[in-house]
C-alpha cells in the first residue's frame, strides 16, 4: 500500500503518479475523504470509550439514587461506543479497500504511458547477419529432440510443453549457472513453495488488476505462484528483520505458473509464453534509503548472466502504465529473437519500495530502535524462456546449436549440440 503520510501531505504526488500510470486520479479525493471520515470515527469511538471508562469508576463509588442515575447513563453510554465502533469499523474497511486499490507510486524519472511508451536505456551486442535461413526455437528443438510440444499438449493441455534430453539438460544448466553466480554475489539461494495463502499473494500485490493470470486452487484456498518473489516476499511477514549488516538478499529457485488470461493467439509456438516454467528470481529486503542502488545492481546481476549467454539485448525503462501494481519501476532486458526480428523481454527487475512491505508486515529498526518499513525489490537471473534467445542465437546452419563458453562447464563440458541421429 502507498505510505498515507504522503497521501496527506503530498496528494499531488498520488495524482501525478496515477496520471502517468494512466489510472483514475479521482480515487485521492475518494480516498483523502475516507481517511478523514475514519480519523473522525476513530476519534469519536475513542472519545465514548474514555467517557464510559471514568462513568464505571464513578458508578463505583455512588449510591443510591444517584447510583441508578450513572447506570442508566452507563447504559446509554455503551451504546452510544457500540454505534461508535460500528461507524469506525465502517469507515476503516471502506478506507482499507480502496486504499488497497491503488498502485505503488512511480518514482521520478519513469516514462509515462503504456506498453509502447518505454525508455531504451541502452543497446548491449548487435543481432547476428546469417548467412542461411535460422530456423526458430521450436524448429531447433524438435531437431535436438529437446522440446515436445505435441506430447505436453496431449498431457496438459495448449502452452504446456516436455522438455527432453538435452533440451532438460540445458535447462538445468542455465539455472545451475545463474544459482552458482547467485551464491557468489551474496544470494541465499533457496527452493520456495509453490503454493500460497491469499494474504500472502494479496501482500505482494497480484490479486489486483491481474488476478486472473493466477491459478488458485479453491478447495484449498491457495494460489499457484508465477514467481517465487511471491513466497520470498512472504518469508519474512509480520517479522522485524534485522539490516544492521545490510541488505538480506535471496534467490529463489521454483517452478512457475501463469494462466496467461487475455493472451490467447499471442506467442502460440513454441515456449515463449507458456503456462509453466522454472525461474531463479532474486529478492532483496533493504532499507528504503538504499532501494534505488540495490536496484541497479539487480540490473547488473542480470546483465552479468545475459553476457554469459552470449546474447544481444537491449534494456528498456519500462512506462508507468505498463508497471504492475507493486511496482515504482521496472527496467527489463530483452534479448534478440532473430526469426521474429525483435527484441523479447527475458529479465525483469522492479523497485517495489515500501509497497510490499506495509501490506506484509515487514520492518527492521532504524538508529534509535524504532521499528520502519522495509522496501523490497526482485529481479529475473534466468528462466526457461531464455532457452529461446540460447537456441536461435547460436544456431549453426547444419541445426546443430553451440553452447555458450561460460555454461560448458554446467552441461558436461559440451561445446555443441547436434540434431537428434547426427
Amino acid at each position: 500500500m502507498i505510505d498515507l503520510r504522503i497521501l496527506r501531505e503530498d496528494p499531488d504526488q498520488v495524482r501525478a503518479s496515477q496520471r502517468a500510470r494512466g489510472e483514475d486520479q479521482g480515487v485521492v479525493d475518494r480516498l483523502l475523504s475516507l481517511d478523514a471520515e475514519r480519523r473522525s470515527a476513530i476519534a469519536t469511538a475513542d472519545q465514548l470509550r474514555a467517557e464510559h471508562k471514568a462513568l464505571g469508576k464513578q458508578i463505583g463509588k455512588a449510591s443510591g439514587d444517584e447510583r441508578e442515575a450513572l447506570l442508566a447513563k452507563g447504559k446509554e453510554l455503551a451504546a452510544q461506543v457500540k454505534e461508535a465502533e460500528v461507524e469506525q469499523s465502517r469507515a476503516s474497511d471502506e478506507f482499507e479497500q480502496l486504499h488497497r486499490t491503488v498502485p505503488n507510486l512511480i518514482i521520478d524519472g519513469v516514462p509515462a504511458g503504456g506498453e509502447d511508451d518505454f525508455e531504451v536505456l541502452k543497446h548491449v551486442g548487435t543481432p547476428r547477419e546469417f548467412d542461411f535461413t535460422p530456423r526458430d526455437h521450436l524448429d531447433l528443438g524438435e531437431r535436438l529432440g529437446a522440446i515436445d510440444m505435441e506430447r505436453g499438449a496431449k498431457v496438459s493441455g495448449a502452452r504446456f510443453y516436455f522438455l527432453t534430453g538435452v533440451g532438460a539438460q540445458l535447462q538445468l544448466a542455465l539455472l545451475n549457472m545463474a544459482a552458482a553466480q547467485a551464491g557468489a554475489t551474496g544470494f541465499e539461494l533457496m527452493v520456495p513453495p509453490v503454493l500460497v495463502r491469499p494474504e500472502i499473494m494479496g501482500g505482494t500485490g497480484f490479486l489486483g488488476a491481474h488476478a486472473d493470470e493466477v491459478y488458485n486452487l479453491g478447495a484449498d484456498d491457495l494460489y499457484l505462484v508465477g514467481t517465487s518473489e511471491v513466497p520470498l516476499a512472504g518469508y519474512h511477514a509480520d517479522e522485524i528483520i534485522d539490516l544492521g549488516a545490510g541488505a538480506k538478499r535471496y534467490a529463489g529457485w521454483s517452478t512457475c505458473f501463469r494462466r496467461e488470461a487475455g493472451s490467447y493467439g499471442k506467442d502460440t509456438r513454441g515456449i515463449l509464453r507458456v503456462h509453466q516454467f522454472d525461474k531463479i528470481e532474486m529478492f532483496v529486503y533493504c532499507k528504503p534509503d538504499d532501494a534505488e542502488a540495490e536496484h541497479e545492481k539487480l540490473l547488473a546481476f542480470e546483465e552479468d548472466m545475459l553476457a554469459k549467454i552470449e546474447v544481444p539485448y537491449r534494456v528498456i525503462d519500462t512506462a508507468a502504465g505498463d508497471l504492475g501494481t507493486s511496482a515504482a519501476r521496472k527496467y527489463d532486458c530483452e534479448a534478440w529473437v532473430p526469426t521474429q526480428e525483435t527484441y523479447r523481454e527475458l529479465t525483469s527487475t522492479s523497485n517495489c519500495t515500501t509497497f510490499q512491505a506495509r501490506r506484509l508486515g515487514v520492518r527492521y529498526r532504524d538508529a534509535g530502535g524504532k521499528p520502519q518499513t522495509v522496501a523490497t525489490l526482485n529481479g529475473t537471473l534466468a528462466t526457461t524462456r531464455w532457452l529461446v534467445a540460447i537456441l536461435e542465437n547460436h544456431q549453426l546452419a547444419d541445426g546443430s546449436v553451440r553452447v555458450p563458453e561460460a555454461m560448458r562447464p554446467f552441461l558436461g563440458g559440451r561445446e555443441v549440440l547436434s540434431p537428434v541421429g547426427e
